[in-house]
């Protein structure tokens, strides 16, 4: 099978396309065929080896696991003996984690992994961009708590997470404030933000506004920048693992009442993620969460994509489409 092999950290020309061979499912294991898959923004960090304290995990001097990739959505091939809560052609999406894999034709994953069957009414590019929407779920309902009517400011609105988190809030009817560029002012209006901010015209930290929450999707996350910009008792919510961040989440648990936390779904346990995914796919059944799709490329053009991901400034998601007869 074909597979985007990464033997060393680097750039993006390190990710190269090989043929390796196709593996088979364990007893408990079942075997997908990849439709899509997802390039997000941790995807070049995965692949240049940062944070580099997250090297004692993945590999110090190069990936431990070769075959990058995350999210998925893709065919059931073949399932093992064990296996009861699939089925051969089973549509399915999901993620793996520190297992990634997913960067290839083929891969195997437990059926007790973060799996789930794809919804009838959506295609296989919309359900693999899950953790998106996870993430969102998981900072602004499970940490945060948003309620009705509370005022969310969204950094970087129009990225993969940004976009699933305006959706969510004003699912919950909060007041929702994207920041985002130029260009992408119109799109994060068109997902429901009541207000939209320019980055490069308008500090909104100048402006005298507070939050209740603020969601900071940067990649370069600022407690201490943004804290005055919170109401007591407000959030600051990232999913970046900064030493700095990691310090003040200890250090405004115990004596401050703005918090902020640092939060990873792929460290959770699997039936947590699973009971969030509930939720977030009741919110698609309602039409009140669409996935976003800002631009496709085929399995050999993985490193334009990974550039086009680092440039930034990007609506919503980028997918791989895999096989020559991909599905929709």
């Amino acid at each position: 099978m074909k597979a985007i092999i990464c033997t060393r950290y680097g750039p993006p020309e390190v990710l190269q396309l090989k043929e390796v061979e196709k593996p088979r499912p364990g007893n408990n294991e079942v075997l997908i065929k990849i439709i899509a898959v997802v390039v997000g923004i941790e995807d070049p960090l995965q692949r240049k080896g940062k944070p580099y304290f997250g090297r004692i995990f993945v590999g110090l001097i190069k990936p431990r696991k070769p075959i990058l990739g995350t999210e998925f959505a893709g065919v059931i091939e073949a399932v093992g003996k064990n296996v009861k809560l699939f089925k051969k052609a089973d549509e399915v999406f999901g993620a793996t984690g520190a297992g990634f894999g997913c960067n290839a034709e083929y891969m195997c994953m437990p059926e007790d992994g973060f799996l789930s069957k794809k919804l009838p009414k959506t295609t296989f590019k919309e359900a693999a961009p899950v953790c998106g929407a996870l993430a969102a779920w998981n900072l602004l309902k499970d940490k945060a708590n948003i309620q009705s009517r509370q005022n969310i400011l969204i950094i970087d609105a129009a990225g993969s997470i940004g976009s699933a988190a305006i959706q969510i809030a004003k699912a919950f009817g909060a007041e929702v404030t994207g920041v985002c560029s130029t260009a992408n002012l119109g799109f994060v209006k068109s997902l429901g933000a009541d207000k939209v901010i320019d980055y490069a015209t308008e500090d909104f930290i100048e402006n005298g506004l507070t939050y209740d929450v603020i969601l900071d999707m940067t990649g370069k996350p600022s407690f201490l920048h943004w804290k005055n910009s919170l109401k007591r008792k407000g959030f600051y919510l990232t999913t970046y693992p900064t030493l700095s961040i990691l310090f003040q989440m200890v250090w405004t648990g115990i004596f401050n009442n703005k918090k902020a936390i640092f939060s990873a779904t792929g460290l959770m346990p699997v039936s947590r993620r699973l009971s969030f995914l509930k939720n977030l796919l009741q919110l698609f059944e309602d039409g009140k969460l669409r996935t976003v799709i800002d631009r496709i490329y085929s399995l050999d053009q993985i490193a334009e994509a990974h550039r086009f991901v680092e440039q930034g400034d990007i609506k919503g998601n980028v997918v791989i489409t895999i096989g020559k007869n991909n599905l929709d």
